[in-house]
């Protein structure tokens, strides 16, 4: 809980922003208790890290603090609307006097996973559910709550039987090629016959393959799974839409099919043949050393991670994996966000759970990956050597993002107003000079702009809309 001086504090800085926050809801409770705050408290405990709901200030006279009607009914209240919660809510409540104004807090605690998606038992799970999104409360989409439900019971879609692949659709050569890996690499193999193995590694089950037999084994995966693929696009400018002189979109756009193993390599091709690379000669030898734009030792970890966690479920085999080349930046985008109990912070420092186990084991023993979750930390080893910022890491709605940055100056005044000449929103900004979307990097990083009167408000009289985009001042 809280202290009095903290959430003194927290008005302040309320009060600052004008603006509710993903962690802080404000509400109005002069008269009496809001009655609605199902949605908040389903979307705070759903949220990692929770969240803070502040009653007594009121957003419609610009965020001041106007008092609740009476602190200790008032938490009553709250707490009668916590246990219409599946699972019952526990607020953390915290009282104070802000310039002769009674303000309270409630802290609403993240839930276990295990119990996610917390929801309002009166709409039920799929209409009462809600996710925090900016400073607002949304529905959760029936993805969201599948994949809640998919970690507590531990659903393995890697290794559902895929009706009408059989052990005919199987490349020969590749699967022997496994045979013999796994003969020679663990002994209680191998003298099982082929079926038996193939049975006990995942792959076929009764004559039929199993998903992860079919993306890595059969002769062409697509024929049962179209868009379980790559596509990956080079965009001559810094987002989606931007043209070059000829008015094209994009300088190269490709689809990529096959099994996981030929995905790799060819999105690996085209990753190392639309990135720049410079040579430098070293003085003292005269050898030459070719340096690419981005570290082809950290593009593959983040390719080969996306392949092997991405969500192989029925509700995402309709999306591929995205790679897009920008101007200052590369994203690889795959659908299913973060799995388990992890969270971004914990990435490359903690063990994860894993989503598709038997497509790691039989990758691991195919040489391809080592499975000894090494891939976070080489990635930001490999980006610190070559001297480019730090990767970003998002975890979106149902999709897993990771940015690098080709340290091009994106942060200068150059740069970034050429990059405004058309009108952008706050996140498009921020994912332009690489920076986090919250209220302290805008605030040190773009706002001297605006003040400079070098970037414009397009709804000047709005600050706070949600269609404000950012204008070049000409």
């Amino acid at each position: 809980m809280m202290s009095e001086e903290a959430l003194i504090s927290l008005i302040n800085y309320v009060s600052e922003i004008k603006s509710e926050t993903n962690n802080i809801e404000c509400k109005s409770a002069a008269v009496d208790c809001p009655k609605k705050l199902h949605d908040t408290l389903s979307s705070f405990s759903n949220q990692s890290g929770g969240g803070t709901i502040i009653f007594g200030i009121n957003e419609k006279n610009g965020f001041l603090p106007d008092g609740v009607y009476n602190a200790a009914d008032l938490q009553k209240k709250v707490s009668a609307q916590c246990k219409e919660m599946q699972p019952h809510v526990r607020a953390l409540f915290t009282v104070c006097n802000y310039n002769g104004k009674i303000i309270v807090s409630a802290e609403i605690p993240e839930i276990d996973i295990s119990e996610k998606p917390c929801y309002y038992k009166g709409r039920g799970k799929m209409t009462g559910s809600y996710i925090r999104v900016g400073d607002s409360d949304e529905h959760m989409t029936d993805y969201e709550i599948y994949s809640y439900e998919a970690f507590r019971n531990k659903y393995q879609d890697d290794i559902r039987i895929i009706k009408n692949a059989d052990m005919d659709d199987i490349d020969v050569s590749a699967v022997n090629d496994y045979l013999n890996r796994i003969r020679a690499k663990k002994n209680r193999l191998s003298t099982m016959e082929n079926k038996e193995i193939l049975r006990i590694s995942g792959i076929e089950k009764n004559n039929e393959l199993t998903l992860a037999g079919v993306m890595i084994f059969s002769k062409y995966p697509q024929m049962y799974f179209p868009r379980l693929c790559v596509t990956a696009a080079v965009v001559p400018g810094y987002e989606i839409g931007s043209v070059d002189s000829d008015n094209t979109r994009f300088i190269n756009n490709q689809r990529f099919s096959g099994t996981i193993p030929q995905m790799l390599e060819d999105t690996m091709f085209f990753i190392s043949h639309s990135i720049a690379t410079r040579t430098k000669i070293d003085p003292g030898t005269g050898k030459r050393q070719d340096i690419t734009e981005y570290p082809l030792e950290a593009v593959r970890e983040i390719v080969l991670n996306a392949l092997v966690h991405r969500d192989y479920s029925v509700h995402t085999e309709g999306m591929p994996i995205q790679v897009i080349i920008y101007k200052n930046r590369m994203e690889v985008i795959n659908p299913g966000g973060l799995y388990g109990r992890i969270k971004i912070d914990q990435l490359g420092s903690v063990q994860p759970d894993t989503r598709n186990p038997i497509i790691s084991t039989l990758l691991e023993d195919m040489g391809i990956t080592e499975n000894r979750y090494s891939g976070i930390p080489t990635i930001r080893r490999v980006m610190r050597e070559a001297k480019l910022p730090e990767p970003v890491f998002e975890d979106i709605r149902g999709s897993f993002k990771v940015t690098l940055f080709n340290g091009l100056n994106t942060k200068s005044a150059g740069s970034l107003t050429e990059f405004c000449e058309t009108p952008k929103t706050r996140k498009e900004i921020m994912e332009f000079i690489g920076a986090k979307n919250n209220y302290y990097s805008f605030t040190k990083k773009v706002k001297p702009f605006i003040d400079s009167g070098q970037l414009a408000l397009t709804i000047p009289d709005k600050p706070k809309s949600k269609n404000q985009k950012y204008v070049t001042v000409k």
